[in-house]
C-alpha cells in the first residue's frame, strides 16, 4: 500500500488518504479491499482509465461488479512508467472533467493491480490463465494489431510474430500472450475468456479474433479450433476525448488538492457501444449507460469516419501551421471552415444514421466537442501514427466517394497535408519531431514528393490502387504542389474558394 504522507502540492493519492481528499472531490464509496479481479486490461493508458475503467467504477459505486475489478498490463518497456506511477498510489486515478462550464474531479478505484513488465510476459500469461479472469480487454492502438500491409489479416511475417511462433511459451506480443494463456486454460479445463478490443478499428472484435486465431493456427491447429469454438470477440465502439498528461494536468490535479503522479483529463462526453457476445459473462454495463446492441458497426462507422477522420482533417494542417491544439484549430477561421466543408460535403454523405442521430447532427456534435477550449488535446498527439490512422479513417471514405461519383478534393487535400507534415518541417521552418512508428520511411517519401508529388502515393502499403485513380491522383498532386509552393494557408483558401 502507498504511503499516507501529505505533500505541499496536495493530499498524496492513495487508499489511506481517500478520506482526506477535499469534499469537492468524488471518491470510491466501496471497499476496495473486497474487490476481486475479473478483467485484465492490456494498454492501461489515459483513455482506458477515463473510459472503460470509469464505467466499471460507476457500477462499483452502485454496489455492483465487485468481482469485475481490473488488473492492468502492458507488453512494452514504456508501460513501466505507468505501472510505477499507479502502484505508488494504490492504482487510484484522478479523473478531471473539462467542460466549457467548469471543471470537476473524481477519484476512481476500479483498477487493483498492474502486472510486471517483463521479457516473456510470464506474469501476464499466468494472470490471464487464472479462471477468475473472464475478460481480456485491449487498448493497444491501431498499429498494435500487426495487420498485414498487403493483405487482410495478421502479418505473420512480422519479426515479433515470428518470434512468438518460435517461442510460444515466452511470447513477446499481446496476441502471443493471449494464445499462451488460452492454451493454459484449455489444458487446465478452466474455460475460455472474452477478448474485448476497445481500439478505433472498424470491426475491432473481428480483427482481434483474426489475430488470435491466425497466431494459434501457426502453433497448434487444435488450439485454434478450441478458441474459435469457445472464445468470443465482440465488436465495440468507444468514444471520449482524452488528452495526454503533462505538467499542466498534474498541476490541475494539485489545484483540486490532489497529488497524483498520473491524473487524466477528459471531456464531459462518453460513449461505449458493444455487441452482447461474452463467453464467460460480463458486468451489467447497460446500468451505467453502455449501449448493448448487435448494430455496433453503424455507431462505429459514424464515429470513425466523422470524429477520427475529422481529427486527421485538423491535426496535420494544424501541426504545419503551428496551431497547438484541436480547439485552437476550431477557433482558427480558415481551418475550421475547412473542417466543416470537408465533413459536411465529403464525409457525412457516406455515413449512415444511428438511432436518434443523423450524420449531419453528429458532425455538429463533434464540432462542438472539438471546440471545447478546456480540452488541450494537441495536434501532435492527434497526428501520431498517421500510417495507421489514414488508411483506417480516411482512405475508405475516399474509396466510397469515388465509387459514388462524389467530390474528393478536400480529402485529397487532407492527404497532401499529411504528406507535407511528414517532411518534418512546419510552414515557419521549425522542426516536427518524429511522430510515427514508420517516421523515417514516411519522411523519405515526403521529401521526395517535394520534387515529384506522386512519390508519396507510391507507398503501396498505404494507398494501393488509389495511387493510380484518375480522379484522386491528380487532385492529390495538384494540392501537394500548391502546399509546397504557396504554403498551407493559401492552399486552404484556394480550396475554400473553389479555385
Amino acid at each position: 500500500m502507498a504511503s499516507a504522507a501529505l505533500n505541499t502540492n496536495g493530499v498524496v493519492l492513495c487508499d489511506a488518504n481517500l478520506s482526506r481528499l477535499p469534499a469537492t472531490v468524488a471518491r470510491p464509496n466501496y471497499d476496495r479491499s473486497a474487490l476481486r479481479p475479473g478483467i485484465v486490461h492490456i494498454g492501461l493508458g489515459n483513455f482506458h482509465r477515463a473510459h472503460q475503467a470509469w464505467y466499471i467504477h460507476r457500477l462499483m459505486q452502485q454496489g455492483l461488479a465487485a468481482d469485475w475489478a481490473i488488473i492492468g498490463a502492458g507488453v512494452r518497456n514504456q508501460d513501466q512508467v505507468m505501472r510505477d506511477s499507479l502502484r505508488s498510489q494504490d492504482h487510484l486515478t484522478t479523473l478531471i472533467e473539462l467542460s466549457p462550464d467548469g471543471t470537476s474531479a473524481e477519484v476512481i478505484g476500479s483498477t487493483i493491480d498492474f502486472m510486471p513488465i517483463e521479457a516473456g510476459n510470464a506474469s501476464l500469461v499466468r494472470q490471464m490463465a487464472d479462471p477468475a479472469i473472464r475478460i481480456v480487454s485491449l487498448t493497444i492502438t491501431e498499429g498494435g494489431y500487426f495487420m498485414s500491409p498487403t493483405e487482410s489479416g495478421l502479418d505473420v511475417a512480422h519479426p515479433d510474430i515470428q518470434y512468438d511462433i518460435g517461442h510460444p511459451e515466452h511470447p513477446r506480443t499481446v496476441f502471443g500472450a493471449i494464445v499462451a494463456a488460452l492454451a493454459a486454460r484449455r489444458a487446465s479445463g478452466s474455460g475460455p475468456f472474452t477478448v474485448l478490443s476497445c481500439d478505433n478499428l472498424r470491426g475491432n472484435g473481428d480483427i482481434a479474433r483474426q489475430a488470435v486465431l491466425s497466431l494459434a493456427e501457426q502453433l497448434d491447429a487444435s488450439l485454434a479450433d478450441w478458441i474459435e469454438l469457445t472464445c468470443s470477440f465482440p465488436n465495440s465502439m468507444v468514444d471520449c476525448i482524452v488528452p495526454a498528461t503533462g505538467p499542466n494536468e498534474i498541476a490541475l490535479a494539485q489545484s483540486f488538492g490532489i497529488d497524483d503522479a498520473a491524473p487524466v483529463t477528459h471531456e464531459s462526453y462518453r460513449q461505449w457501444v458493444i455487441e452482447d457476445d461474452f463467453c464467460a459473462g460480463r458486468p451489467d454495463l447497460e446500468k451505467v449507460g453502455v449501449i448493448i446492441t448487435p448494430e455496433v458497426h453503424a455507431y462505429e462507422a459514424m464515429k470513425i469516419r466523422i470524429l477520427n477522420a475529422g481529427h486527421q482533417v485538423l491535426a496535420n494542417v494544424g501541426e504545419l501551421m503551428s496551431v497547438e491544439t484541436v480547439a485552437e484549430c476550431m477557433a482558427h477561421p480558415v481551418i475550421s471552415e475547412f473542417f466543416n466543408k470537408v465533413e459536411h460535403e465529403e464525409i457525412a454523405p457516406y455515413v449512415s444514421p444511428v438511432p436518434d442521430m443523423t450524420s449531419t447532427q453528429y458532425v455538429g456534435l463533434v464540432a462542438q466537442r472539438f471546440s471545447n477550449p478546456e480540452i488541450r488535446d494537441t495536434t501532435r498527439r492527434v497526428a501520431f501514427d498517421g500510417s495507421s490512422r489514414h488508411p483506417e479513417f480516411l482512405l475508405p471514405v475516399i474509396q466510397d466517394a469515388l465509387e459514388s461519383g462524389g467530390t474528393i478534393e478536400g480529402l485529397a487535400l487532407v492527404e497532401a497535408f499529411w504528406a507535407r507534415m511528414c517532411a518534418g518541417t512546419r510552414d515557419d521552418g521549425t522542426i516536427i519531431e518524429e511522430n510515427d512508428p514508420n517516421w523515417h520511411r514516411l519522411m523519405d517519401a515526403a521529401r521526395e514528393s517535394a520534387k515529384r508529388s506522386r512519390a508519396w502515393l507510391e507507398q503501396q502499403q498505404i494507398y494501393g490502387d488509389l495511387a493510380d485513380n484518375p480522379v484522386f491522383e491528380p487532385a492529390f498532386c495538384r494540392w501537394l504542389d500548391m502546399i509546397w509552393s504557396d504554403g498551407c494557408l493559401a492552399t486552404l483558401q484556394a480550396y475554400l474558394d473553389g479555385t
